[in-house]
């Protein structure tokens, strides 16, 4: 029996006006919508990363674990400049993992576990998918004159592109591994 409160303070579909931030009603819906859209599949990609990194195996393990876990780091990181912006501009930011999946562009792999070149495809695809998105969204904020949210989703579509970009290099034919190469 779940012995939470409940004292509404803002109800999720709400917006509250920004006096501080200048920002009109109309613009912010959008802003916060394009926001909560980029936090949800975040939190998807983040979600997968990390199944990624608890599962990977093979000779390339560390090097793979690590950096994995950088890449949940630089999208919990992302993910969080998504929730706070949309905060500022009188939005509630979305929060949790249904939530998540039914807000994000973009779906999880499922809860199998692959070999570490398909979740990385997986990965790589998913990444690209965010990146269009996020692409979209820079344009939005950009024609409505918000040029803080551009920016905040200007600095996660580089860590992401970086990723992607990354991704791709590790699922090259090159490697010291034999027998990998088909």
């Amino acid at each position: 029996m779940s012995t939470q409160r409940e004292h509404v303070r803002q109800a999720a579909d709400e917006i509250e006006e920004s006096e501080a931030l200048r920002i009109d009603e109309a613009k912010a819906e959008q802003l916060i919508d394009a926001l909560n859209t980029d936090l949800a599949a975040t939190y998807v990609a983040y979600h997968q990363i990390r199944k990624h990194h608890w599962n990977v195996e093979g000779a390339e393990f560390n090097d793979i674990h690590v950096y994995l876990g950088e890449v949940a780091e630089d999208l919990e990181a992302g993910a969080d400049e998504f929730a706070e912006r949309a905060q500022a501009l009188g939005g509630a930011p979305l929060s949790g993992g249904a939530t998540y999946e039914a807000h994000a562009p973009v779906e999880p792999e499922g809860d199998d576990v692959y070999d570490i070149r398909t979740s990385l495809a997986n990965d790589m695809e998913m990444f690209g998918d965010i990146i269009e998105t996020l692409r979209d969204h820079i344009a939005l904020a950009e024609e409505l004159g918000d040029y803080t949210t551009s920016e905040i989703i200007r600095r996660n579509l580089e860590t992401v592109e970086e990723h992607a970009h990354h991704f791709e290099h590790y699922l090259e034919d090159d490697t010291l591994v034999e027998g990998a190469v088909e």
